[in-house]
């Protein structure tokens, strides 16, 4: 390849695949800003329903900057964090068999919304050693078309790739059914040896 040749490939490359990358990054940090409301809006109607509640098992809503944000829910903590990165999946994944992506390749680059189960304690006491939970992750595409993988529901109900664009109903159902898994995943004792 001559030189021209690859400033020419280098110069398409910038004018179509980085334009929808930074596309599919704008979406993602649109959706993480419908996200952060969603949360705010949970913290605010469950605290009033829990007026009388005792007070540690209320919620507790933290905007962490621009990439993250967090929901202390009486025990757990739900991180919810875009990656600022763009992805494209490998070959193999079923996404490449949608005739959406079939029809327009680009359709493939998705930005990712990460959706964390922590023990709130492990906050509280600093134990940087103790594990959390990758509950659910929402890929989120150009055109705003998306699907979520994890745990139980969020695994299945959101997987229509291509065919529904994200609304804050779809989103709203995402995030508490997230909600709903970590509050009903229990601690084990750990084995004694």
């Amino acid at each position: 390849m001559s030189n021209t040749d690859t400033k020419l490939n280098i110069l398409n490359n910038l004018k179509d695949k980085s334009a929808v990358k930074q596309k599919v990054f704008d979406n993602t940090l649109s959706v993480l800003s419908d996200v952060k409301k969603i949360l705010k809006e949970l913290e605010v109607d469950f605290n009033h329903k829990l007026e009388e509640a005792d007070d540690r098992i209320k919620l507790d809503y933290q905007d962490n900057g621009i990439f993250s944000a967090q929901l202390k829910i009486a025990g757990d903590m739900i991180i919810v964090a875009m990656h600022s990165n763009i992805f494209e999946f490998d070959r193999s994944h079923g996404i490449w068999k949608t005739s959406y992506v079939q029809s327009d390749k680009t359709a493939s680059y998705c930005g990712i919304v990460n959706i964390y189960n922590f023990l709130s304690d492990s906050f509280k006491y600093n134990r940087m050693q103790d594990l959390g939970y990758l509950v659910g992750r929402i890929f989120i595409n150009k055109d705003f078309h998306y699907f979520a993988e994890g745990k139980r529901q969020l695994g299945f109900f959101f997987n229509d790739f291509g065919n529904k664009v994200l609304d804050k109903e779809s989103l709203t159902n995402m995030i508490t059914l997230a909600i709903n898994y970590a509050l009903e995943f229990d601690l084990l004792v750990p084995p004694y040896d």
